[in-house]
């Protein structure tokens, strides 16, 4: 009998505090502009999936609202079919997966000396490397320097002009400053290792999250980029799927895809491919962000604080 008195004494007394009617005037508020923010964003999504999964004159007549109407997989199949396209997406796995592996490295050596203290110059250096974030040569003059260096119409156009983005480096010597301290550089030093045996052995091990971080933004980049290749390509072979996006969307004048489908009015068939290339395009980007916002959100962090 007294045990159950001591622990009904010990037993925590939960008391809950109950907003007052501003909280909750603040909390709907809140709620309903986030529920109109998620209509807003993925009402567009749902409605681009099921226009590319709708016959096609359900969707020239505009009667797709947002489920499909007449389920069809003609435009994937016409897409698939397509050399054009199929070389394209291709093109555009080559330039994501070259680009970014060069993006990198390059990021790391600039952004690595920029992090250490002992480095002569490193203020001056890093100030006209954020000068030309502000401030660029501009279109022409990058484009004479891209034909100077015989690179027009060739794959190197679309990996070495924008290889490297001032705010990746920003953020790299960020978390190197942060991170990577000079008591073990000056370990090594006693050890008697170089510095590139020091840069493979302790600081890539140990700069996994801004690598992650690095490998994404440029990947991303680099998949939804195409005015490079508008500006520096001229071979229908080098196109990224992004640019023969642009040609079906913009232009409207895929002869190969209209060759594909004779029996099939031009103007249906190339509204119903718009919608199917979309999904195809963005379904990498879609797959993939859920299982790296975290990535992306410690970037962000990384970049906030800055030495």
């Amino acid at each position: 009998m007294a045990s159950s008195k001591i622990a009904t004494q010990q037993a925590p007394i939960r008391q809950t505090i109950k907003d007052s009617a501003g909280d909750k005037v603040f909390l709907f508020i809140v709620y309903t502009v986030l529920f109109l923010v998620l209509i807003a964003v993925i009402y567009p999504l749902i409605y681009i999936l099921s226009s590319s999964i709708s016959s096609p004159a359900a969707v020239t007549s505009g009667r797709v609202w947002l489920w499909p109407v007449d389920i069809s997989f003609k435009g994937f199949k016409v897409l698939f079919d397509t050399p054009q396209i199929m070389q394209g997406y291709g093109n555009s796995l080559f330039y994501t997966a070259a680009g970014t592996i060069i993006s990198v490295v390059l990021t790391v050596m600039i952004a690595y000396p920029m992090s250490r203290k002992s480095f002569f110059g490193r203020s001056v250096i890093m100030m006209l490397i954020t000068f030309t974030m502000l401030f660029s040569g501009g279109l022409i003059p990058t484009y004479m320097v891209v034909r100077e260096f015989g690179m027009i119409d060739s794959r190197w156009a679309l990996l070495i002009p924008n290889a490297v983005w001032v705010w990746q480096v920003i953020i790299a010597r960020s978390f190197f400053q942060n991170s990577i301290p000079d008591e073990l550089f000056e370990a090594s030093e006693i050890d008697g290792c170089s510095d590139i045996r020091f840069m493979r052995s302790v600081v890539v091990p140990l700069s996994k999250p801004i690598l992650a971080v690095l490998f994404l933004m440029y990947g991303v980049g680099q998949w939804n980029a195409y005015f490079d290749a508008l500006i520096y390509l001229k071979s229908a072979n080098l196109f990224p799927l992004q640019l023969v996006l642009r040609s079906i969307i913009i232009m409207n004048n895929s002869a190969s895809v209209t060759d594909a489908l004779k029996q099939v009015e031009r103007q249906q068939l190339s509204e119903l491919l718009k919608y199917s290339l979309i999904v195809v395009a963005t379904l990498p980007v879609l797959i993939i962000y859920p299982f790296v916002q975290r990535y992306f959100v410690q970037g962000m962090l990384v970049g906030s604080v800055k030495g």
